[in-house]
């Protein structure tokens, strides 16, 4: 006799998971210059020939912030009960200090209300990237005085949305910041400080925790993080190739991790950071958190670098895996990975693990009757959602999805040449056309149980 309980063809997720999308507030809102909003450090990054592949900028973006009605239609036609989306701080703060611009703050209180009434809970990212110019100009992140500033910001945030925000993130992917903004230059402000960059790094948590404190004197009662996370493979069985491993492995997981979670640097990296560490910074840094963000893509396989070149690490391709547009590997186990790797050194440590961004580079446009099938997206989605199934099954507290993203947008230094949206923009017109990625996404949202 066949079972009654047909297995579901989507992945089944724990009682309770949040599916969501995620965005960030330069590559979509554009508006550059719209009710006060004040230059930041990639609206000078993009003016600078060069800098972005396709030589554009997010001036104009999706138009979220004109738009931003029909795009929580969209999510609330998927069915997602979570947005995470950051706040624009040269729009709070157009020079990153002084009064708070209360034409910007009340375009994200018309955002969260219309979240709200679709039934779609907010997850506030205060910093995802885009720092007023007048700090950078004054020394970024590589100035100790910034953190008090962002205190300053999420203080102003917090008063306004604090009722209505359900998560709040002060910062994202911080490690990113700091290797793509001060180390490499490949992302805004564009510096290219190798190691002298370590400064800005413990900056940035300095000012995860100063925001953390500020949010939670203003009445937050869900604060955690965003931190990007790779499992770190070594290219070789050399001890060379090994010892790198481990050491990048230690500045791209552990760094923000430990101090975030122990209040302490990994122990081959605690001398570089000395010189920026004043009393009490770590306890600033170690606030307790409700949840801990997970940010994931693809592995990384490391190598050691020739003794004659700036950085210790060299990284090697992934073979063997199919890779998006953008040139990654698609390796779904890869997030199950982390996220046991990641109870398995904190343990008690680790709060609860949202996805709090996982998302793919696939560039198929409309065919000849307008449908934009992106099978290769759908296939992501299924097997990262898997992924996380099988985390959850070997006992990590995994609580929610949220994929980058919901529209095709300006994806940084690539411009428009990437498109990882489950909703295809025309760049020209503004027309926002679903994928079959998003009725996919809808019909997994839909299949759970209730």
């Amino acid at each position: 006799m066949p079972s009654p309980h047909r297995a579901s063809p989507y992945p089944i997720l724990p009682a309770g998971f949040r599916f969501g999308v995620t965005a960030a507030s330069y590559p979509i809102e554009g508006a550059a210059d719209a009710d006060g909003k004040g230059p930041s450090i990639w609206d000078t990054f993009t003016a600078e020939p060069g800098r972005v592949l396709d030589g554009s900028s997010g001036a104009v973006a999706c138009d979220h912030y004109h738009r931003y009605p029909e795009d929580v239609a969209l999510m609330r036609r998927l069915g997602v009960t979570g947005y995470r989306l950051s706040v624009s701080w040269p729009r709070i703060q157009p020079t990153g200090a002084g009064p708070a611009n209360q034409r910007g703050l009340d375009f994200y209180e018309r955002l969260v209300d219309e979240l709200l009434e679709s039934g779609i809970a907010p997850m506030v990212t205060l910093y995802h990237w885009d720092l007023p110019q007048a700090l950078e100009d004054d020394g970024g992140w590589l100035n100790r005085a910034t953190t008090d500033r962002f205190a300053e910001y999420a203080a102003m945030v917090a008063e306004r949305l604090g009722d209505r925000v359900e998560h709040w993130i002060p910062i994202n992917s911080p490690n990113i910041a700091v290797l793509g903004g001060y180390g490499v230059g490949e992302h805004a402000p564009g510096r290219r400080l190798v190691f002298d960059s370590l400064p800005a790094a413990h900056h940035l948590l300095l000012a995860h925790g100063k925001a953390a404190i500020a949010l939670r004197a203003a009445g937050a009662t869900s604060i955690g993080c965003a931190n990007n996370h790779q499992p770190m493979w070594p290219a070789s069985d050399d001890d060379a190739d090994v010892g790198a491993t481990k050491l990048f492995d230690a500045v791209w997981n552990g760094l923000f991790c430990e101090a975030m979670l122990l209040g302490r640097y990994p122990a081959d990296l605690a001398p570089l950071l000395e010189p920026a560490i004043a009393p009490g910074d770590m306890t600033t840094i170690r606030q307790p958190l409700d949840f801990y963000g997970v940010n994931y893509y693809s592995p990384r396989r490391v190598a050691a670098a020739p003794e004659d070149v700036d950085s210790p690490f060299e990284f090697a391709e992934i073979l063997g895996y199919p890779m998006t547009d953008y040139g990654w590997p698609v390796v779904p186990d890869g997030l199950r990975e982390i996220l046991i790797l990641l109870r398995a050194r904190y343990r008690a440590g680790l709060p609860p693990i949202y996805v709090t961004e996982s998302g793919c580079a696939y560039n198929t446009g409309p065919d000849e009757h307008g449908v934009i099938d992106d099978q290769a997206r759908i296939d992501y989605l299924d097997a990262h959602l898997r992924s996380i199934a099988g985390a959850a099954e070997a006992g990590v507290d995994v609580r929610g999805y949220y994929t980058w993203t919901l529209t095709d947008n300006f994806e940084w230094a690539e411009g428009y040449t990437q498109r990882y949206g489950l909703v295809y923009v025309d760049f020209e017109t503004q027309q926002r056309i679903p994928k079959r990625s998003f009725d996919w996404y809808a019909a997994a949202i839909a299949a759970q149980p209730h």
